[in-house]
Parts: structure tokens; sequence; C-alpha cells
């Protein structure tokens, strides 16, 4: 890393690191499922003959984190463990063992003047991913991308630098080992801002910026890249008590998505009660929110049975905290709960807690999420936990991939047409 290197070279080494990324993407459009598969392979025991390595470097990143007074939230996605790196490597292969998403015949028919056209799945070309403190992404984007045909630049966040030198460097030998093209998995080698402002200018190169990080990471890059952008704005995630639901479930539900993991995406923000049950629900509630230290912020009518809560504000309700804070009100209906959820929601993740069919139907119907659960956590919105063994990352938006994104989600699509010799009249 050179923080002190000149922005001619900086957009010369970018550029240079783009020419080879293309070059590698048109070979990979048309490598075998078999050689992927291999790659795949390869890099999952790179990465577990390396643990003492990649620990070290992780070590490296988590002092220096620690030091600039980090939050716990943002050092608990830094972190990795063997049982982190693990993950990795079998996620790795779980991609490997799915079906190769390039290729695919999507639709095919033949016109009336006898021409044949076929609808087939391909690769986007290349990807630029800009993410924040998780290191995990560097391995499952460049294996998800790789499975994809796709070649990939990484740019992560400062805090992780030396976790993803170390990754990157490793899956980049093993993608070597296999005789794969150079410049199939590329990291930007410097934390400077200037390099990002750089590569969202390189739409010569890149056919697509994925951005993975907090909400202003993510509308900056909206606001600089002049490629298109597939993002993921932040996870205002909800569940719904319903007027009538099994209340110990309901409870064991909401500390799961609340309390197993605070400070990822899919955790719940926001939790909304049927006025008919709270009376009912909320002791059991509470017990369970003491006993796992959850700061409960709640609308007039909440407080009243919960003295220790404190009053929500307007910004409480569309707040992602990433922490064991949570916001509560009360509601009259399903209606009201869904109008709730699409105002202040942010499309991610949201769940009713109901024993009535009816309400569950409607919620999912009007629901306006990219991933809706009935009497079940929200936490499951996860690439893994959908068989996609790694994700790209979680997409809010509506064009051209929603939910977990795992290969299939990085591909795109050409039509083939064939003919004998058929004129436009």
């Amino acid at each position: 890393m050179s923080e002190t290197v000149t922005p001619d070279v900086m957009k010369k080494t970018l550029e240079t690191m783009g020419a080879k990324a293309k070059t590698a993407s048109r070979a990979l459009a048309t490598l075998a499922s078999e050689a992927k598969n291999r790659c795949l392979e390869q890099m999952a025991r790179e990465i577990e003959s390396a643990r003492p390595e990649i620990l070290a470097a992780n070590a490296t990143d988590l002092e220096a984190a620690r030091t600039k007074g980090i939050a716990p939230a943002m050092i608990d996605r830094l972190t990795l463990t063997d049982a982190r790196i693990q993950g990795m490597a079998d996620g790795l292969r779980t991609v490997a063992a799915q079906h190769d998403p390039v290729g695919r015949i999507l639709s095919k028919n033949v016109r009336p003047n006898g021409l044949e056209i076929t609808k087939i799945s391909v690769p986007i070309g290349v990807i630029g991913i800009i993410y924040e403190s998780r290191p995990n992404v560097t391995v499952d984007a460049a294996g998800i991308c790789l499975k994809a045909g796709n070649a990939v630049i990484l740019r992560g966040g400062s805090e992780a630098f030396h976790s993803n030198l170390c990754l990157a460097g490793l899956l980049n030998r093993a993608a070597v080992a296999c005789g794969l093209p150079d410049g199939v998995v590329q990291l930007v080698p410097w934390t400077d801002h200037a390099a990002v402002n750089l590569l969202l200018k390189m739409d010569r190169y890149l056919d697509l910026v994925i951005p993975r990080g907090g909400e202003r990471l993510i509308r900056l890059v909206c606001a600089e890249a002049t490629m298109p952008v597939l993002k993921h704005y932040k996870g205002v995630c909800h569940l719904f008590v319903d007027r009538e639901c099994d209340i110990d479930q309901a409870v064991k539900i909401i500390v799961n998505a609340k309390c197993q993991r605070p400070g990822v995406c899919n955790a719940l923000e926001t939790l909304l009660i049927h006025r008919d049950i709270a009376p009912r629900f909320v002791p059991p509630f509470l017990a369970a929110m003491r006993e796992n230290g959850v700061e409960l912020r709640g609308d007039a009518e909440f407080c009243k049975l919960a003295p220790e809560a404190l009053p929500a504000t307007e910004e409480d309700y569309f707040a992602e905290y990433l922490a064991l804070i949570l916001a509560v009100r009360t509601v009259g209906s399903v209606e009201e709960a869904v109008e709730h959820i699409n105002h202040y929601g942010s499309g991610h993740s949201d769940g009713i807690l109901s024993t009535i069919p009816a309400d569950i139907d409607y919620f999912f119907a009007n629901v306006d999420s990219s991933t809706l659960y009935a009497n079940a956590s929200t936490r499951f919105t996860d690439g893994g936990e959908f068989g996609m063994g790694a994700e790209i990352g979680i997409s809010t938006d509506k064009l051209h991939a929603r939910g977990p994104m795992g290969a299939d989600e990085l591909t795109s699509y050409k039509y083939l047409v064939r003919g004998n010799g058929q004129i436009r009249p």
C-alpha cells in the first residue's frame, strides 16, 4: 500500500487493471464449467491451508481498528475466526457444486418467417465491488463472480486492508495455479479514497459496480459512478406480531432476529404489535428484551405497557441501528402494519408472526420488500441460508436483481438468431 502515490500513477495503474480484467472476462465467458469448479476448489484449499497467515493479517487490522475506536458492530464484521475462515472455504465449495449460471436457455421460439430465436444467459463482464469491513466479501465476491464467468476488481475498506490483501493474494495464486487468465481477481492496492473516485469513472472497463457497506458509501457510489450500480441501501427490517399468534414462538423469533447478530443488515430494527394481543404479548417480550440487554423505543401506547421504554421519535422508525436498540409501535390491523412497513422500511426483509392465513397472504401480497417471512426470523436473508453458498450482497433494487445475489444474479443475457437466408421486407 502506498499512500503517497500520485493521481497519474493511480489512474494509470487502475486502467491497466481494468484492461487486464476486460481481457480476462472474455476468456472467462467461454470457460468450461469443470475448469471454473476446479479453480473454486483450489481457492477453498488455499484459504484453509493459509489460516495462520489470514489470522495474522486480520489481527493487524483489528489492532488498528480498536485504536481508532471503531464501533463494536464494525469490529464484529471485521473479525475473522477459524470458523469464519472455514465458512469462506465452504462457501466456495458450495458455489462450485451449484449449476453453471452461464449458457442457460432462457427462452426459445421460431418466428413465422423461420427465424429461430434463443435467449441465453451470459456473464455481465467486469464487475467492480466496493465494500467495507467484512473481509469475507473478498472471498465471496471472487468466488461468485468466477462462477458466473465475470472478472472482478475489488476495493475493500481501509479497516480491512491487510486481511483483504492477504485473501486476494491467495485467490489469485489459486487462479493462476489453475491456468486461469491473469486479472480474473484483482484488489485495488490503496486505501486512498481517490482510488474509488477513479474506479467509478472506468465505464470503459467496468460493466457494473456493486457497493456493499453503509448508506453513505452507497449513496456516494450512486452519485459518482458512470456505469450501472446494483445497490443495497440500509436494512430497516420489521416483524409484525399479529392479533393471533404463538406468543412463545414469536418471542423466540424476535430474540433471534434482534439479538443473534445485531450489527448486520438483516437484523430486526422495528417491531409492530397488534394492540389486541399487546397486553398478553408485551410481558414475556419485555422479559426477553431485558435478558438480552435491548433498549426499547416505543410509541405512547407501547410505553404505557413498557415503562422502561424510551419515547420513540419519527427518526427511530427510519433507523438502521445495527445495535441492541429496537423501535416498537402498536398498530390496529395487518393493513396498518403493511402501511407502516412500506413507508418506513428499506425494502430489505420483513415478516409477520401470525396464525391467521388470510393475514399472512395479505402481508405477502402487499409488503414491497425483497424478502418476506411468515413465522421465521429475518436473519435468514443470506446467500448461504438461501442455498447460494455465498452472496455478492443483498439488493434492495428491483432491477436487475433483488434480495440475496448469487451467481445467477451476476449474469445477463443475449439473443442468438439462426436463419436460412431471411431478409426483412
